[in-house]
């Protein structure tokens, strides 16, 4: 199987300059296609849906009022669900935000349509191809990058009993120094490598440890000691929420959900950026679209991916932009005035230990962990 471990992740070096970019109508007038006038499209809900609908959604439905969007929250159970509606033959999604070992088993099944990106998404301003601007991110002929985040750790800096202050990912484990209940994601994926990170494993041996039954069983063994400390959430909100009620000091969730938490919420909770879990995040179109659903969503993609929109979003929300040409263009917070960079995934200041998630790895594992971790929930 040939690994993707050493990806070359390109750093997303923020800063600011004004430039506009109309390209709604552009791929429906060159194919003359007819158009649908609904679509429904899936993502995450909370503050990542959010920042979709300001950067991409509202501007688009303002230039194209006769469109009526829904919002579907189901991204997290994209796979499953998309599986059964093929099996049912009733496709009811139009577009899926999805991440991308996710996007890879869609496609590898034929649930997601392969694309042409350099025929269905707009240049980059100087006229760079799509491919060339978004580089390795397009992990997959189905996948159509959007932004890079991580999954990361927020604990409350109010925290009472603690010796010092949470440096490394491996301070979940600690509970002599940093005692309170923990907040972990209901899967396997971060949480396998950070076990193993924290029980001694070098992290470019993670995923050939993790191959292994020996290996899972040591990530297992590692996990059960926060096992009857920690809630389990499912949802990107749970962790933020649980923080700001004090119901845990430390907890997994979305960077962007954390930047949420802290600079718009201003409760008092602190980003741990080690060992922080880069991923990739994107769009993937269902197969067997009708004509006049496809053009739709291939009329809202060429907008809602162009160079400007993308920057757009970054507006709203701490994640880093896919396309390169984007990320000059990213500047302030759309209502809290304030630079993004620093609280970017990408930043340099907070990528000193960042963990390259192996999405090809977990396409081809996740089945069966997902299963054995489960199991090993309910033992």
């Amino acid at each position: 199987m040939e690994r993707q471990d050493n990806m070359k992740m390109r750093t997303i070096l923020l800063g600011s300059c004004a430039f506009a970019l109309t390209a709604t109508g552009a791929f429906a007038a060159a194919h003359e296609a007819e158009m649908a006038d609904e679509m429904t499209v899936v993502s995450w809900g909370g503050a990542y849906q959010g920042s979709q609908d300001e950067a991409y959604v509202k501007p688009y439905v303002e230039m194209n009022p006769e469109v009526e969007v829904t919002w579907d929250e189901s991204s997290a159970e994209a796979v499953a669900k998309m599986r059964a509606m093929n099996e049912a033959g009733n496709v009811t999604w139009d577009l899926v935000d999805v991440v991308a070992s996710d996007a890879i088993r869609l496609c590898d099944e034929g649930l997601a349509m392969e694309v042409d990106h350099d025929e269905i998404l707009a240049p980059a301003p100087d006229g760079t191809d799509p491919t060339d601007d978004y580089g390795d991110l397009i992990i997959s002929d189905c996948f159509i990058p959007q932004i890079v985040y991580s999954t990361t750790v927020g604990y409350r800096s109010d925290a009472e009993g603690w010796t010092g202050t949470p440096e490394t990912i491996c301070a979940l484990w600690d509970q002599e120094n940093f005692p309170g209940q923990r907040s972990l994601e209901k899967r396997p994926i971060g949480n396998m490598e950070w076990a193993l990170l924290c029980d001694g494993v070098a992290k470019d041996d993670i995923y050939d440890v993790l191959e292994t039954e020996e290996g899972q069983d040591r990530a297992f063994a590692k996990l059960d000691e926060l096992k009857d400390n920690t809630i389990w959430w499912t949802a990107g909100a749970d962790t933020p929420q649980l923080l700001a009620d004090g119901e845990v000091v430390m907890g997994s969730t979305y960077n962007g959900r954390l930047f949420s938490l802290i600079a718009e919420q201003d409760q008092p909770v602190e980003m741990l950026w080690d060992a922080q879990v880069f991923d990739i995040d994107g769009w993937v179109i269902p197969a067997g679209l009708s004509d006049e659903k496809l053009a739709r969503v291939k009329d809202f993609l060429y907008f809602a991916t162009d160079t400007q929109r993308l920057a757009d979003q970054s507006k709203y929300i701490a994640y880093g932009p896919a396309r390169e040409s984007s990320a000059p263009m990213v500047s302030t917070h759309a209502e809290l005035g304030i630079e993004m960079a620093p609280h970017m995934p990408t930043d340099p200041a907070n990528a000193e230990n960042t963990f390259l998630y192996n999405y090809e790895w977990w396409a081809d594992y996740r089945d069966d962990l997902d299963s054995k971790f489960q199991s090993w929930l309910v033992q």
